[in-house]
């Protein structure tokens, strides 16, 4: 059987998916999935992969009620919200309770024939002597950043953002190097709100009665969407936690300014989009930057898919790579997987 090694640099699986505080007091926590919101799936392998997690009750259909809002100007004291359309109707989506991150590390505890070895970033692959290659010695050494030895490899499989992709790979002869740059990544701020009772809600949010909505898409914003966490299935026992996240062509713009800035700009357009007063303003506020959060794909275009150098066994892969989401990460494991066994 294969032997599966993966190095990861974060300190634990899924890490980037939540993130949660605890209230003193009650106990109860805040908690925010500041990276995938949810997740869908349109094709029928997907569908009979998440399967069993959908009968355990892991994985959940999320049926939000989804609402366009146009937050206050000049001209308007209160956001102006529409109707946008309830999940569900037309495409299914779908979280993993009680956390974003609870899914993933369950599918790491069912691994067989892997190790995963944390906090290790792998240096840049050097370039390989191509008499070597021919004579058949396709066994690639990988070093760590202090430059010890993490072992000699059959295949590589780099699924890195295609900007450090373009690093790891640059000094090695990849036959792909080229291709690895043609997605555009886009940067995205992640704006974070924790208020301590549903009674400090502000009126937008409560009404005296639940919430009329659950996600909301917004106009004239440096914002794009408001999700409501404490809504979601089996998520009733947290704190009131609002996810936030900024437009991605405006995060891009300002990937590189002052992180605190960023933040009283975000504070200050989710003010304005969820109106307010100083007596019900959020207790927890946090923001993150992700530098590579989303794919911009052409419509017209097939997605670039995995890209392979079969001389050096190496396999550069990655949701960018499709179509950048949960959906795709799966889709470009099976292409990864249908090109070892093709190679054999």
């Amino acid at each position: 059987m294969p032997q599966i090694t993966i190095f990861e640099k974060s300190r634990s699986v899924g890490r980037l998916a939540t993130r949660y505080r605890t209230d003193s007091g009650t106990g109860k926590n805040w908690q925010w999935a500041f990276g995938a919101q949810f997740f869908t799936a349109k094709t029928t392998s997907f569908k009979q992969f998440i399967t069993p997690w959908l009968d355990t009750g892991l994985l959940q259909p999320w049926c939000a009620q989804v609402i366009d809002l146009t937050p206050v100007n000049n001209d308007t004291q209160t956001p102006d919200i529409h109707i946008k359309e309830q999940w569900n109707t037309v495409q299914a989506r779908y979280i993993s309770t009680p956390k974003m991150t609870s899914w993933g590390r369950t599918l790491t505890d069912e691994l067989q024939y892997s190790t995963i070895t944390f906090k290790t970033r792998v240096a840049p692959l050097a370039q390989y002597d191509n008499n070597l290659v021919e004579k058949g010695d396709k066994k690639t050494e990988l070093f760590d950043d202090t430059g010890a030895s993490l072992g000699h490899f059959d295949w590589v499989i780099c699924t890195a953002p295609n900007a450090q992709a373009t690093e790891i790979m640059a000094e090695s002869g990849f036959a792909e190097q080229a291709k690895i740059s043609e997605p555009k990544m886009l940067a995205c701020y992640t704006l974070m709100l924790g208020w301590n009772s549903v009674e400090q809600l502000p009126r937008s949010l409560n009404n005296d009665r639940k919430s009329v909505w659950d996600v909301a898409y917004l106009n004239n914003s440096v914002l794009d969407r408001i999700f409501i966490e404490h809504q979601k299935p089996a998520h009733e026992d947290l704190l009131p936690s609002l996810t936030i996240h900024a437009r991605n062509d405006w995060s891009e713009q300002h990937v590189d300014d002052d992180m605190e800035m960023i933040k009283a700009q975000l504070l200050q357009a989710a003010r304005q989009a969820l109106s307010w007063s100083d007596d019900h303003a959020p207790s927890q506020i946090d923001c993150h930057r992700w530098r590579y959060a989303a794919t911009v794909t052409d419509s017209d275009k097939e997605a670039l898919g995995i890209l392979i150098d079969e001389s050096h066994q190496w396999i550069v892969s990655g949701d960018w790579c499709g179509q950048g989401n949960i959906e795709s990460c799966y889709q470009m494991a099976q292409q990864t997987v249908e090109a070892i066994n093709k190679a054999k």
